[in-house]
């Protein structure tokens, strides 16, 4: 029937998100907003866009009635100025515009991924990478997180040097690398496909590594109910530094919470940001254990990526054996890696190393030299990488204002408040 064509041509319409990007609006940043039909995971997949492309978000303006959702970002590049890269412009339309579930990216086809868990150590990713090379494997590409004495890591491999037969050799050679306290392997090999978002594998394996057991809330981040409103709101406020929306926002996402309205800003390297979550189905955190789980969760979602210590690029040409080589280099002068990314382009190996000591002390000039000698000094950057990891209490704001409404005091925000939508503090 043709009224009905039209009918579902209305409803497509009306589904597919509004995603508006404007660099008149704000002086010191672009504006993206998007408008859409309200979608679990929607706020998500929009925060992830921007942090796949490295962008800042200054400020943000979350709502949703529960039937439209409405998202407000102000963002800059990583040098803190507004987009103006046209490619960068029409990848966050494209991306934004539709809520299809991502295609899988065309330089993971055909790879299979290693779901690396452990207790870590001094040489445990040089040991990994040497089974590896030692097994004829070239390894495409890596993400590795280390905290609070817990590994995890993504190793992608082509699927030729991943066949049965082959996986089943690497798990025997990884397993008693990683076997923790438990006894269990810590090895599973899935296609690519199975793992949508590296970062957001990653906080779900430390998640399920309990890493966040020996986590305690800080003031950097409060949990509280609004009992009258049928919300919980979250609130955290600690140094700003990339990705720190999105590492909050996939964190509740994973912990099954809904936000429905939220503001995030940032002034002078400071962040907060304040949820307004419930439940999937609707309902508020009711107890003080859920409301304290809830925070430690996210201070460890928060520490994960926030490092200090030495930050070491390598980029050279790509040969078999040279991740083996680089790490091994790492733990004969008893450097522990806290973080690593690992791409190969072409013939071209591009590596980011996050080291500090071996009971994560800074690290001392004579193995930072001991390093570069033996990778060559043309090939690495090497610099100091310190970031604060706990807000600091400071005197009152010249503003006057604290966390939420009074702080930020914008047009949005009051309108929000106006309309019952959100509490002043």
């Amino acid at each position: 029937m043709e009224w009905l064509d039209e009918y579902e041509k209305l409803v497509i319409r009306m589904d597919t998100p509004k995603v508006v990007i404007d660099n008149a609006v704000c002086p010191t940043a672009t504006l993206v907003q998007v408008d859409s039909a309200r979608k679990r995971g929607v706020l998500l997949e929009a925060v992830q866009v921007l942090a796949d492309l490295d962008l800042s978000v200054k400020k943000a303006y979350i709502s949703s009635d529960g039937r439209w959702f409405m998202d407000v970002f102000h963002v800059t590049d990583r040098l803190g100025r507004k987009l103006t890269d046209d490619s960068v412009i029409s990848y966050i339309q494209q991306s934004l515009g539709t809520w299809t579930e991502p295609s899988q990216p065309a330089a993971l086809e055909g790879l299979t991924v290693l779901e690396l868990t452990g207790a870590d150590r001094t040489g445990l990713i040089s040991e990994v990478f040497a089974v590896l090379a030692d097994m004829g494997c070239s390894v495409v590409d890596a993400r590795a997180w280390s905290h609070r004495g817990r590994l995890a890591c993504l190793v992608y491999l082509r699927d030729e040097d991943a066949d049965a037969v082959r996986v089943a050799g690497i798990e025997s050679r990884l397993a008693p690398l990683l076997r923790g306290d438990s006894g269990a392997s810590g090895v599973v090999a899935v296609p690519a496909c199975g793992v949508a978002h590296a970062d957001r594998r990653l906080h779900q394996l430390m998640y399920a590594a309990r890493d966040q057991d020996r986590a305690f809330p800080t003031p950097s981040v409060s949990v509280e109910s609004w009992a009258e409103r049928g919300y919980s709101v979250v609130t955290v406020q600690c140094p700003d530094r990339p990705k720190l929306l999105y590492d909050v926002v996939c964190t509740l996402t994973d912990m099954d919470y809904l936000v429905f309205h939220g503001t995030i800003d940032t002034n002078f390297g400071e962040a907060r940001q304040e949820f307004y979550i419930r439940h999937a189905d609707g309902s508020p955190i009711c107890s003080e254990a859920e409301m304290q789980r809830v925070s430690q969760c996210l201070q460890v979602a928060i520490e994960r990526r926030s490092f200090e210590g030495v930050r070491m690029e390598l980029r050279t040409p790509d040969r078999p054996g040279l991740l083996s080589d680089v790490t091994r280099t790492f733990r004969e002068n008893g450097l522990l890696v806290a973080q690593a990314e690992v791409s190969t382009k072409g013939d071209m190996a591009s590596n980011v190393f996050y080291l500090t000591g071996s009971a994560g002390q800074a690290v001392h000039q004579s193995a930072i030299e001991a390093v570069k000698e033996r990778v060559g000094v043309d090939s690495l950057v090497v610099e100091e990488h310190r970031p604060q990891l706990y807000h600091k209490t400071q005197p009152d704001d010249q503003d006057g204002g604290g966390i939420g409404l009074v702080h930020l005091g914008n047009f949005v925000k009051r309108n929000l408040y106006h309309l019952g939508l959100i509490k002043s503090w």
